[in-house]
């Protein structure tokens, strides 16, 4: 049996800055449920997007680390990076709207989860219009809950992206029921 790095019931929040596991302790948390419980109700929501920075894969895709399996709900969002991919604060808060937009599509297309992952959490929500609570309400329906977010001012920390981000990290802290802070 698939040992299991976060409790698997409730909700637990995986954050820190970029290259500390957060994508591959939830990949570890996916198979050890469903090590223990198959894929019934399971759902995964993929909003990570690749960055390549100085040659390096930042983040990425639960895929990366684990096989989804087909009878799983992926609801991937073909996110943009904002900071990463903008030349200008106006520039990503556009891109950060128009994940907002397509992430809103994928949160209402899922499933009433048994068992919900979230590989990058923040990312549908880093526009000033990003309503936090379409996560939140769809996290509570489920018996377990794994969600990772970036926390690190290593991107800036006074754009508009960063500040939204902030908040929404701090949301979330406040509605899971655990929180592991990675370093």
């Amino acid at each position: 049996m698939t040992d299991s790095p976060v409790p698997l019931s409730g909700t637990t929040l995986l954050a820190g800055p970029s290259q500390v596991g957060k994508t591959r302790t939830t990949a570890r948390a996916f198979e050890a449920w469903l090590d223990r419980h198959g894929t019934d109700g399971v759902v995964v929501l993929e909003f990570a997007p690749e960055v390549e920075r100085d040659g390096e894969l930042l983040g990425g895709r639960l895929d990366r680390f684990t096989s989804v399996p087909d009878d799983v709900w992926h609801g991937v969002l073909d996110a943009h990076a904002p900071r990463a991919d903008a030349t200008s604060d106006d520039e990503a808060l556009a891109l950060a709207r128009e994940n907002a937009e397509h992430a809103r599509t994928v949160l209402e297309a899922a499933p009433k989860p048994t068992a919900v992952f979230v590989n990058d959490a923040t990312i549908p929500f880093q526009a000033d219009h990003g309503n936090v609570s379409l996560l939140v309400d769809h996290l509570a329906d489920a018996e377990c809950a794994v969600l990772n977010a970036f926390e690190s001012d290593e991107l800036g920390a006074e754009n508009p992206v960063s500040r939204r981000e902030r908040d929404v990290v701090g949301t979330l802290r406040e509605r899971v029921d655990w929180t592991i802070n990675l370093e």
